[in-house]
């Protein structure tokens, strides 16, 4: 897929150990990168490719074409996921897709400035622990949220160490002006630490990770769906996990530890992308891969 680049691809594939006539659901579509992949490498199985996204929808479209009668798709949260019958294995490739990060119009990424969003749809529900939403967006909780909200949002979910000072000149700045666009919201972090550069990354790198995992509800959707993969996946099963930063791997890591009867590791070891990757997509440099047997 143009613009897309799946993130450890060829190790994906192999930890699924797709078999002829496996039926397979990528829970994290995206830009079908994973899914054109498990479609090339066993002739005869079936994939489900799932994306809350409505404009993943419409990549998947191309998918349909090109393998009719092997490929479905599910436009839905992948915790919301239900399958007639248990399938053999099922691949999550957390966080954002190359597509949203590159779309202006979503309001994701600080290197491009458009609108204040980040929504992976536009039927997000957030169900966070110490706050309540509805479909709310970034630019609603950027401009209303109270300053000890934000501190905890931007803390717990982006780690920033800064983040009593980056919620406190978010308010300072907001009665000023509506804070409703991308690059505003980066000059206001930016701010706090005098717009120098402290670390490797970016400086709004981490409140704007918190925000967009908070507005999409994205931790919450991983905990529910691991608890449901009795249901999902078959005895015997494979389940792939990529994360790319510590809370969603924290996560994967307690699942199975709390379900070691049940969910044996395929790797001791977490792998990781090569350099050669790195260097051909600088995206993936965060990834760590965990695949996982289901035993009933």
């Amino acid at each position: 897929m143009a613009g897309h680049i799946p993130v450890l691809l060829k190790e994906s594939i192999e930890l699924l150990m797709i078999k002829e006539g496996n039926t397979v659901v990528d829970a994290t579509f995206g830009g079908g990168g994973h899914t054109v992949g498990i479609l090339e490498s066993e002739s005869t199985c079936v994939v489900t490719g799932v994306d809350r996204d409505n404009e993943a929808a419409q990549r998947a479209l191309e998918i349909k074409k090109k393998y009719p009668g092997r490929f479905s798709f599910l436009n839905m949260k992948f915790s919301e996921l239900c399958v007639p019958t248990k399938i053999d294995a099922i691949l999550f490739d957390f966080g954002i897709s190359s597509f949203q990060i590159d779309d202006a119009s979503r309001g994701f990424s600080f290197t491009h400035d458009g609108p204040l969003d980040m929504r992976m749809s536009s039927s997000t529900a957030n169900t966070a622990p110490f706050l309540s939403a509805n479909n709310i967006s970034a630019l609603e909780v950027v401009n209303t949220y109270s300053e000890s909200d934000l501190s905890d949002i931007i803390y717990n979910y982006g780690n920033e160490k800064k983040a009593r000072k980056i919620a406190k000149n978010i308010i300072k700045q907001r009665r000023l002006y509506k804070i409703d666009t991308t690059f505003k919201l980066k000059s206001v972090i930016d701010n706090v630490f005098g717009n120098k550069k402290v670390s490797k990354i970016e400086n709004a790198t981490r409140t704007f990770q918190a925000i967009r995992i908070y507005v999409n509800d994205e931790l919450y959707e991983i905990s529910n769906v691991l608890s449901r993969i009795p249901e999902l996946v078959k005895d015997g099963g494979r389940i792939v996990t990529i994360s790319f930063h510590s809370l969603e791997d924290r996560i994967v890591k307690l699942w199975q530890k709390n379900n070691n009867v049940n969910i044996k590791p395929i790797n001791n070891k977490v792998i990781k992308p090569s350099r050669d990757e790195i260097r051909s997509n600088p995206r993936s440099r965060s990834a760590v891969m965990r695949g996982f047997i289901y035993n009933e």
